[in-house]
């Protein structure tokens, strides 16, 4: 393993993974020749308190299926086995610990990256690593005044030469789930072998009407 790395991370509930999170990640890596990406289930997101639908290990389990065979992708695990509230600062800081002398970009929505003010410890995440903030095609301008007072005039300039533009993916975890509330097909939706997975573990059903 080389000394210096440019290390992406793509943290989210992943519940499930679909292709949409596959798209950004290639075009992620490739833009900004990123040596890897770690894929970062969250256990309890502050900004989403009521949880995910599937279990830690199931996510972490689809996560792995979707990724297999990237050797750029890795799936890490330490929010999950952290517990509680997922705090991005605190992964941060353990990345660091871990590869001292790597650089890290945190990639995320132009949503996210209007409420980074309501972040934990906003200002030290900003140091611990640089925002890809994505631009999807029906997007707003992004708006990166929201960054003035927590970090420096290089670092937003950075941020803004970090930005990656991507085209408008109308799908969602949300979506898949309720299609399949609603005995509908996910098929190229996600991975042939996250759909297999959750076919198995019958996730996403609509629970059995009660017989009266």
């Amino acid at each position: 393993m080389t000394d210096y790395m440019r290390i992406g991370i793509l943290g989210g509930s992943f519940d499930p993974p679909h292709i949409g999170h596959l798209w950004i990640a290639e075009a992620v890596r490739e833009t900004l020749k990123l040596d890897k990406i770690h894929w970062i289930p969250a256990a309890i997101s502050p900004l989403k308190p009521h949880g995910p639908v599937a279990s830690n290990e199931q996510r972490r389990q689809m996560v792995a299926l979707a990724i297999s065979g990237c050797s750029e992708y890795l799936v890490d695990d330490r929010e999950l086995n952290r517990g509680d509230v997922s705090y991005t600062v605190d992964t941060l800081q353990d990345l660091k610990t871990e590869f001292p002398t790597a650089e890290f970009f945190l990639i995320m929505g132009s949503d996210s990256l209007a409420s980074i003010q309501k972040w934990h410890q906003p200002k030290r995440l900003l140091q611990l690593a640089t925002l890809v903030v994505l631009q999807r095609g029906a997007d707003d301008e992004i708006d990166f005044n929201v960054l003035s007072g927590l970090a420096s005039e290089s670092q937003i300039h950075r941020i803004r030469e970090s930005q990656v533009m991507m085209p408008l993916i109308e799908l969602s975890s949300s979506e898949i789930r309720e299609r399949l509330q609603n005995g509908h097909s996910i098929r190229f939706r996600t991975s042939r072998s996250v759909e297999a997975y959750i076919k198995a573990e019958k996730l996403y059903q609509a629970p059995p009407e009660s017989n009266r």
